[in-house]
């Protein structure tokens, strides 16, 4: 298994320097990947569907209002890195012009030498489509297809061409290009999402799922991919496993996902055998600092070893 850890990305730290002395530490460690993700702000009202997640009146983390920007902070772990492979894990094509992103995931990965892995949702807040999106948030898929339809031209050869009702790109040389195919990874566990997977994506990221019912889901996707005449083997996973403390926990009645390193490499281990090639661990929540943060993903990745991934 490939496992990767998330950068820092909050104004718990230091992030002058905490993002490139995370990133090179995490290397030195032995991670395969460093994630981002995508937060753009966080509405001080939270009634009705304003709320986390959309339920009404659920805070947002503190955490959110202070979120770095998902692609600069990957071009700062890239510039003092050379192996890692760099993650969104998610980033909201539907808050973006479509050409924009995916020229700016292109110029990322012929910089880092073809180590982007764009990991895409639709998005849920209502207050980020307001504020940014080009589409409302009603066509949050719609817009997520578009930005597949559009990165599938300009990450293609010169001369590129693209047209549909919103937008016109007359044949043209778009640089630079993607050092690889960037592969694609798609949230999301609803019907649609997981048909979309199916059809355009080189993978699922899920999260926060039981390690039986990842294998049970991915075991769907693969038969799917049978009927639509895909390789099964093509369908990747790379799941985002969200820890808030390393506290170790009673072995009785343990939840996934909650305990010590060992009790997580344990989890680890389960998704592994649910066929998850590829997971990260969100570690920042479970570090008071930069000294710490590197601690603990020291420490996780030993155990993760230890147990044989």
């Amino acid at each position: 298994m490939r496992l990767g850890v998330n950068l820092p990305q909050t104004n718990k730290f230091d992030l002058a320097r905490d993002v490139t002395e995370f990133a090179r530490a995490a290397e030195e460690i032995g991670y395969d990947s460093l994630w981002a993700y995508e937060r753009i702000l966080a509405p001080e009202d939270t009634s009705g569907a304003h709320g986390l997640y959309g339920v009404p009146g659920l805070p947002w983390p503190e955490s959110y209002a202070h979120t770095t920007d998902a692609l600069v902070t990957l071009t700062l772990a890239a510039a003092v890195t050379s192996r890692v492979e760099l993650g969104t894990g998610v980033l909201i094509p539907g808050l973006h012009l479509p050409f924009r992103l995916a020229r700016s995931l292109a110029a990322l990965d012929a910089a880092s030498g073809g180590r982007v892995i764009a990991g895409l949702g639709t998005g849920w807040s209502i207050d980020e489509f307001a504020a940014t999106a080009p589409r409302p948030i009603a066509e949050r898929g719609a817009a997520l297809d578009e930005f597949l339809d559009v990165a599938g031209a300009v990450w293609g050869p010169d001369p590129v061409t693209f047209g549909n009702e919103r937008y016109r790109l007359a044949p043209s040389r778009v640089n630079p290009k993607p050092a690889r195919p960037i592969p694609v990874f798609l949230a999301g566990g609803n019907r649609t999402a997981l048909a979309r997977i199916v059809r355009r994506a080189d993978g699922w990221l899920p999260t926060g799922i039981p390690p039986r019912q990842v294998g049970e889901v991915l075991a769907g996707l693969r038969a799917q991919a049978v009927e639509a005449g895909r390789d099964p083997a093509a369908i990747g996973c790379v799941f985002q496993l969200g820890v808030r403390d390393l506290t170790e926990v009673p072995a009785t009645g343990r939840r996934p996902y909650t305990g010590g390193p060992a009790q997580i490499a344990e989890d680890l281990a389960a998704l592994a055998e649910a066929g998850v090639d590829h997971a990260y661990v969100t570690l920042t929540s479970a570090a008071g600092d930069l000294k710490e943060l590197i601690a603990v993903a020291q420490r996780l990745h030993t155990e993760a070893r230890a147990a044989g991934l």
